[in-house]
């Protein structure tokens, strides 16, 4: 990546620059929910004719860092009431409870909305049935999503171990002995970026570690793939934030 700024009357506007493999033709700008702008371009593109385009997309990006901005103030902390922005595969929901006592509690999606039914509407029950349903989705989810990429992993003979793990910090690990831990945060992120991270441990399954044939393994199956980690790491505070 390369760091430039943009300056926007007296503000000071920082963006980063990466250049995506087999990206055609437009520069993408990017706002992240963490407000880091990044900027990806096909590799071909110069410096100078992507410092004209944020430019030309100067005043929208100043007004959607303002809306973040904003935005921060209610996203942390989280009290699990109706209202809330909760995420599930990249996209935001809004939090709607409903208190009825005689009835199984359960969690569904229902046009937009993240719909908790339950008799007990105290933060930390509310708080408990989410995290349940979060972690039966990532299960679901990873599952899928790890058998359809042995058909493009030809290193990998079959489906590893795998298990969920919370993590602070981390999306994913795999073990010495190649069993891999996903965070089921994870769920939370929009596809693409679930994809990586599954690729990325699939990866370790040949090198056990960050070197040189890693990255070139990697970039092979997924040349947009810092591109990925980008947007995910900009969304990392808020979709860690439970």
């Amino acid at each position: 990546m390369i760091d430039q700024c943009l300056r926007y009357g007296d503000l000071d506007i920082p963006y980063q620059v990466l250049f995506v493999p087999g990206k055609q033709r437009k520069v993408s700008i990017h706002v992240h929910p963490n407000g880091r702008v990044q900027v990806d371009a096909p590799p071909q593109t110069s410096l100078a004719d992507i410092k004209q385009a944020v430019n030309k997309r100067s005043r929208w990006l100043c007004d959607h860092l303002e809306r973040i901005r904003e935005q921060r103030a209610w996203v942390l902390p989280r009290e699990y009431v109706s209202g809330e922005g909760h995420f599930y595969l990249g996209r935001r929901y809004v939090l709607k409870i409903r208190r009825i006592k005689r009835q199984p509690p359960n969690v569904k999606l229902n046009r937009g909305l993240l719909q908790v039914t339950t008799g007990d509407v105290t933060r930390d029950a509310v708080k408990q049935l989410l995290w349940v349903w979060y972690k039966d989705h990532a299960r679901k989810q990873f599952d899928r999503r790890l058998e359809a990429l042995l058909l493009e992993t030809s290193w990998v003979r079959e489906q590893p171990a795998w298990k969920l793990r919370t993590m602070k910090k981390q999306w994913g690990s795999c073990s010495p002995k190649g069993i891999l831990s996903l965070n089921p945060h994870l769920v939370k992120a929009p596809s693409q970026c679930i994809n990586y991270v599954l690729l990325h441990e699939l990866c370790h399954l040949k090198f056990h570690n960050h070197s040189r044939n890693f990255y070139r393994l990697l970039k092979k199956q997924m040349p947009e793939w810092e591109a990925l980690k980008g947007r995910l790491d900009g969304m990392a505070e808020l979709l860690l934030n439970c």
